[in-house]
């Protein structure tokens, strides 16, 4: 058991608030943690996780070895202690920070940290999966998120992390699952669909994935009930119809839903998520940024103009 003063010492050889580490500490507690893969199977297991070759010679680089002197005691503790955060929520569905947001900057065992977090959980998610029916195709499709998210990341120039590993940690715990165009993040009220960087978002792409979403939950978890899809994105703001045709895939995507009250989201600010998705940056200026498509365009237009852009939520029965 690691007393208060610990704490204090670990936050601050990490750079990180003492709250942060409070946190994990306490949500962890005594938990079981899980172990990495052996390093001679990581190649393998990074490829099926669609994990880049420059991104997967870096998590190689600073995997933790026992003896390795890029692991201090502290990262050991805290990569310990987020396996076992993570695990203990098992089948859980909300986000959940890992674990503090670290300086990726120090070198590969900082910047990948959740990455191996990730890696040891890999066993206990797809024991999960089978326990549940799931085909493996599924199962590993649906964990390839993790090389999509580290592919944006290093496009974003590490700007995206952030959120990143609190994405990921639905997938290690067995709430989201890709079928076909569509993510599908069970647990709530209802189903909510998420659109990965994937291709176009055609209306028949779109279907299929929904047809397939409505035979895989009550095959795979009869104990939930859903009647209705749901989604929250800058995807269903009404403003983009002013800019795109009617004929756009991302308008007839709009057209599914039955659009709930505006709230403006907590915490939340809809712009910056606009930049992130649309041009996977955060800081390069307006003026600088592609106009190569219509949404660049609009988006661009629109926020030049003074306005903004709204993340609103609708549904559809299923």
């Amino acid at each position: 058991m690691i007393v208060r003063v610990d704490l204090d010492d670990t936050a601050a050889r990490l750079g990180v608030p003492v709250e942060e580490i409070d946190r994990v500490h306490r949500l962890a507690a005594d938990r079981p943690s899980a172990s990495l893969p052996a390093k001679a199977d990581a190649p393998a297991i990074l490829g099926r996780l669609a994990v880049r070759p420059e991104d997967a010679a870096e998590i190689m680089e600073g995997w933790p070895d026992p003896d390795s002197p890029l692991w201090t005691p502290e990262l050991r503790w805290l990569l310990d202690r987020s396996i076992a955060l993570v695990r203990a929520d098992l089948g859980g569905h909300v986000w959940m920070p890992p674990g503090p947001e670290l300086p990726r900057e120090r070198g590969p065992a900082w910047r990948h940290l959740y990455v191996y977090a990730y890696l040891a959980l890999i066993d206990v998610v797809t024991a999960y999966h089978r326990d549940h029916g799931v085909a493996e195709a599924v199962t590993w499709v649906s964990l390839a998120d993790l090389g999509r998210n580290l592919a944006i990341d290093r496009r974003m120039r590490r700007e995206g992390w952030p959120v990143m590993q609190s994405w990921l940690t639905l997938h290690a715990r067995g709430s989201v699952y890709e079928l076909g165009r569509l993510q599908f993040h069970r647990g709530g009220a209802a189903i909510d669909l998420h659109i990965p960087d994937s291709g176009p978002l055609t209306p028949e792409a779109v279907a299929a994935s929904l047809d397939e979403a409505r035979a895989f939950f009550p095959r795979h978890f009869p104990d939930e009930h859903y009647t209705a899809f749901a989604c929250g994105s800058w995807l269903l703001d009404p403003q983009l119809r002013e800019y795109l045709p009617d004929d756009s895939n991302i308008v007839r995507f709009q057209r599914r839903f039955e659009l709930e009250p505006y709230e403006e989201p907590e915490g939340l600010d809809c712009d910056v998520e606009v930049l992130r998705f649309v041009f996977r940056s955060l800081t390069t200026p307006l003026d600088q940024l592609p106009r190569g498509t219509v949404l660049q365009r609009a988006i661009i237009d629109h926020l030049k103009a003074g306005r903004h852009w709204h993340w609103r939520r609708g549904h559809f029965p299923i």
